[in-house]
């Protein structure tokens, strides 16, 4: 594929350097003569000294004939315009990588059709909410980056004294089990299967939990109640990533410390984040360290933007005196290798995130294989549903999927929902399939994917 990456900083290049090597024809396009330097020389891609947003410079990179063109600069708004104008210009695909809330929240103008973008890729955003995922729960699964955070799924085991232990799972709604909640597998005995109405729900049994995030606790308490006692988390730096992680755990039992030496952005993030603490000062300062009892938080996460060096040091530095578990992000992915053996428990690498949404955007499946689980016996599909499938149009228990088979969640222009048993499927609607695995081909005939 002939791709154009614009931006070689550090997203664009490592992009650059992953899609190089996957045998696609790279063009890079930046300003800056020294970072094209760097990439020519580490590189075999071409490059080309530019402003991404002019026409002239996109039509000597070639959009016209691009399968795909990437906007990867520091800046949103010429992320957006460059890659407005290059679907303008020809690009067959166009993907922007946006930072700021505001586009990437669709809140007000969905900024993707207006400009007629493709895709929009925000690498804070999808860490913050793997990062989240992993604090509320080591059985969270990420799928985030089909939702947006609107649909939450987790593998979790069933305790003795949950109220639906004993129960079938058409007696659930009577317990509480809210609209907009499914159990999507069980395992039991090293079996799984995809439950049905009369399915009983046993103590120990391993569960995946699908469920719009607003309702997702309520339903996630019936199979294992949650502690009383808040967990405690101390973060480092208040940059994007960090207010999204501070709303990813909002009511969800966690205790939040945000530490910015910045007086101003402290205050801005006071403002924003009124249930978190936060706190203008250094927590790597040992007088603010001790002052704060940061060696009894649960979690020490570190999220200054471009400074590895300053968070995998601070995190080691806080494990060394006593917090139980460490976070650190990096933007170089070659560094995620030596977090194991300093002590950080969970390393993430924006650029990671990123390069790999490029990856599944240009794989063009209709059907996707997201997550494996119950130990490779039960596979997580992302499937975009053509017009000419014989789902379309039908309710969801006219389909014909059980026991195989389950659509956990259904993704519209319009909104992202875990369905009920009378929504139908839409043309063009992707959807979250969980099911028995080795079935793909099963799945590809019912759902007209083939």
């Amino acid at each position: 594929m002939n791709i154009i990456i614009c931006g070689a900083g550090t997203v664009g290049s490592h992009a650059a350097d992953v899609l190089a090597a996957a045998g696609h024809n790279i063009t890079v396009i930046d300003l800056d003569a020294q970072r094209l330097a760097s990439v020519e020389e580490t590189m075999d891609v071409r490059i080309l000294e530019g402003n991404a947003i002019h026409g002239e410079v996109l039509l000597a990179a070639g959009a016209p004939k691009a399968d795909l063109l990437v906007a990867a600069t520091e800046s949103d708004e010429i992320n957006l315009l460059s890659a407005a104008v290059g679907k303008g210009v020809g690009a067959k695909q166009t993907i922007a990588r946006v930072r700021h809330s505001a586009y990437f929240d669709e809140k007000g103008v969905d900024y993707d059709a207006v400009l007629g973008i493709d895709h929009f890729i925000c690498p804070e955003f999808s860490t913050a909410l793997a990062i989240a995922s992993t604090l509320r729960n080591p059985g969270a699964l990420a799928i985030e980056n089909f939702a947006r955070g609107q649909v939450q799924m987790q593998e979790l085991i069933v305790t003795d004294t949950a109220p639906a232990a004993g129960k079938a799972l058409s007696e659930l709604p009577a317990l509480g089990m809210p609209a907009g909640t499914r159990l999507a597998a069980i395992t039991r005995n090293g079996v799984a299967r995809i439950p049905e109405a009369r399915t009983v729900v046993q103590a120990n049994d391993t569960i995946v939990l699908v469920g719009n995030a607003d309702v997702f606790g309520k339903a996630r308490e019936l199979f294992r109640k949650a502690t009383k006692a808040k967990r405690t988390v101390a973060i480092m730096g208040g940059s994007s990533m960090a207010v999204w992680l501070c709303r990813a755990l909002k009511d969800r039992n966690f205790s939040i410390r945000l530490f910015d030496i910045d007086q101003g952005r402290a205050e801005e993030l006071a403002e924003k984040l009124p249930w978190v603490t936060v706190i203008r000062d250094d927590p790597t300062d040992p007088v603010v360290f001790a002052d704060e009892r940061l060696s009894e938080v649960d979690v020490f996460v570190a999220l200054r933007t471009e400074d590895d060096e300053h968070n995998i040091l601070a995190c080691a530095w806080a494990k060394s005196l006593g917090v139980r578990r460490a976070v650190c992000t990096v933007t170089r992915p070659n560094y995620l290798h030596l977090m194991k053996q300093v002590g950080i428990n969970h390393p993430f690498s924006p650029r990671s995130v990123a390069v790999r949404e490029i990856e599944n955007h240009l794989a063009d499946k209709r059907l996707h294989q997201l997550a494996t689980l119950a130990e490779g016996s039960v596979d997580v599909y992302q499937v975009t549903i053509p017009a000419r499938s014989g789902v379309v149009g039908k309710p969801l228990r006219e389909v014909k999927l059980t026991p195989d088979w389950m659509i956990a969640a259904i993704q519209t222009e319009r909104e992202v929902k875990v369905p009920r048993a009378d929504d139908a499927i839409e043309a063009g609607a992707t959807v979250l399939v969980i099911g028995r695995s080795g079935e793909e081909a099963k799945l590809n005939k019912v759902l007209g994917t083939n």
